[in-house]
């Protein structure tokens, strides 16, 4: 899509932009039919060392087939079909059967358990589920409150469960023949659920569209993909926005390779660094946690690792972090932003403009970025408000599944509105401030808690951190700092005050945290995102807590 710019300034660059969405879209038809079938798509490293390839023309007949099962299945335009994997082959197939035949694809994470489950099924009211033994088993407890659940495909097992079959005895019943489904590039094509971290999960749905809607910040986040030789892969689970639409399917578009690969869980960062080097992957979506792990572990860098890029989004990684990317991954690492709803709409390219520190770069060309205040109104450069991005956009979600309350609230007149606040400055540049919950307010002071967290991974002692308000009878807020300490650092009062010190002498007096708790790790959504919620309601139960006087000394 931009292929045809490089050379040119970023400025130049977003002139000369414009979108080019065609009225009829299939985004299953687009990641599989119109590549060269005998091209790779598809890399699955396998636990036990080996490694299966998938072509294009494999992809497209077992989707195929699998789009025929479906419809034998009952499925047809516009129901929804569940897909509760892990990163795989068939997670792949499944997405884009789904699309070619005009249904909803409802990723959902098979780290879920039952209730989250539930919840996200009975919402959607999904009629079809492919699945694996393991989420099988959750599954099972939750069925009978599941009435449209009428049919499973399953991974793995048997097919003697009710209402369900093989996926091998499903493609082998569907034809190879199958005609996609003529649809508009704005009809529903995804349901996602947001990670509920500011209240409930709520199904964002996106048109085909949202696939054309984030080539222009992938394919500028990673230096003008695909290049010669440009392998991609992901640790990022392919239930969430970020595996999907951030690395799997923009990939598949452009018709290059990707590795999947059995992971182990927990993650593990030697083992994540030497795949990449064995298989010679040249671009990646590292989430900030994996990056942060990565340091924390000390891991051994192989000398075959031979990145060209790297993206990161989900939370601001600081300048330590990238500084650590570029001495031990030889890359700079592009920062992203975005959301659920409206992904990948601000970020850098290293080799167009420079990457500024504590910035999260710059609006991507074709999205129109601004700072808006209560009234959606634009601010200029220095004050802090609200990130939105003004629609129409084709990377932005049709509206909340079965919920029109929650879609206008989402808007400011034509402004989408994120619940993340930053501040640009005169180039265009913006600064994140933290989410519109996150934010301090302590003593008349309006405190972000990301600049914080960034000077506390500056600390030797620390190796990860999270920052919150918390009640004070006099302040209103006071910032609290829970601290993973390092490896062998021994913790205690002087440590604390030390790194109270180091705050107060680098940022300011108002920003430091008067309080600072040490944790042996942080709560994390699924997504690797900070659930600061989690460590506030944490700090509220500790202090409704009855203080234990020893005997003796009352």
């Amino acid at each position: 899509m931009l292929q045809q710019l490089e050379g040119l300034g970023i400025d130049e660059i977003h002139r000369r932009f414009s979108w080019s969405v065609p009225p009829r879209y299939n985004l299953g038809a687009a990641c599989s039919d119109h590549q060269r079938a005998a091209d790779v798509a598809l890399l699955h490293a396998r636990g036990d060392g080996t490694v299966d390839r998938y072509a294009y023309g494999d992809l497209s007949r077992l989707s195929n087939s699998l789009a025929n099962a479906l419809r034998a299945d009952g499925v047809g335009r516009g129901d929804r079909v569940a897909v509760i994997l892990p990163q795989s082959p068939l997670t792949v197939v499944a997405h884009l059967a789904a699309y070619k035949l005009g249904a909803l694809a409802v990723p959902l994470s098979s780290l879920f358990g039952p209730d989250a489950l539930e919840v996200r099924l009975r919402d959607s009211a999904a009629k079809l589920a492919i699945t694996d033994g393991a989420a099988l088993e959750k599954l099972e407890k939750c069925l009978d409150a599941l009435p449209d659940l009428t049919r499973l495909i399953l991974a793995d097992g048997d097919s003697n469960r009710i209402r369900s079959r093989t996926f091998h005895d499903a493609v082998a019943a569907g034809s190879e023949a199958f005609t996609p489904v003529d649809t508009s590039s704005d009809d529903p094509a995804l349901l996602i659920y947001t990670s509920g971290t500011t209240g409930g999960p709520k199904g964002a749905v996106h048109a085909h569209r949202v696939l054309l809607g984030h080539l222009p910040g992938f394919e500028l986040s990673h230096a003008f993909f695909p290049k010669p030789g440009d392998l991609f892969w992901t640790p990022a689970d392919f239930a969430w926005i970020g595996g999907l639409m951030d690395a799997l399917f923009p990939a598949l578009v452009l018709g290059r390779t990707i590795l999947i690969a059995d992971a182990p869980s927990p993650f593990d960062p030697e083992w994540a660094l030497n795949l990449m080097a064995r298989h010679r992957v040249r671009n990646t979506f590292l989430p900030p946690t994996a990056l942060k792990m990565m340091r924390r572990a000390g891991a051994a860098v192989p000398p075959e690792l031979s990145l060209r890029t790297a993206m990161s989004g989900g939370e601001s990684l600081g300048v330590e972090m990238l500084e650590w990317a570029e001495a031990k991954l030889h890359v700079t690492v592009n920062e992203i932003f975005g959301q659920t709803e409206c992904n990948y709409v601000v970020g850098n390219c290293a080799t167009l403009y420079p990457v500024r520190s504590g910035s999260m770069g710059r609006a991507y060309p074709g999205h129109h970025v601004a700072v808006v205040d209560a009234d959606g109104v634009p601010q200029p450069p220095g004050i802090v408000g609200e990130v939105a991005i003004r629609r129409p956009d084709p990377v932005m979600f049709l509206g909340y599944w079965d919920n029109p309350a929650e879609t206008r609230r989402k808007y400011r007149g034509d402004w989408l509105v994120t619940g993340d606040f930053a501040e640009s400055d005169p180039d265009g540049y913006l600064t994140y401030v933290g989410r519109g919950d996150d934010l301090i307010s302590s003593a008349g002071y309006r405190i972000g808690p990301v600049e914080i967290e960034e000077c506390l991974m500056r600390h030797p002692a620390v190796a990860l951190a999270a920052v919150v308000g918390v009640p004070d009878a006099v302040r209103g807020e006071v910032v609290k700092a829970y601290v993973v300490p390092r490896e062998g650092v021994e913790i205690g009062v002087p440590l604390e005050r030390d790194i109270q010190e180091f705050v107060k002498s680098r940022l300011a007096a108002y920003q430091y945290p008067r309080l600072v708790d040490f944790v042996p790790e942080l709560p994390l959504t699924t997504t690797g995102k900070i659930r600061r919620s989690a460590l506030r309601q944490r700090h509220l139960e500790a202090s409704r807590r009855p203080v234990v006087v020893p005997s003796g000394q009352e």
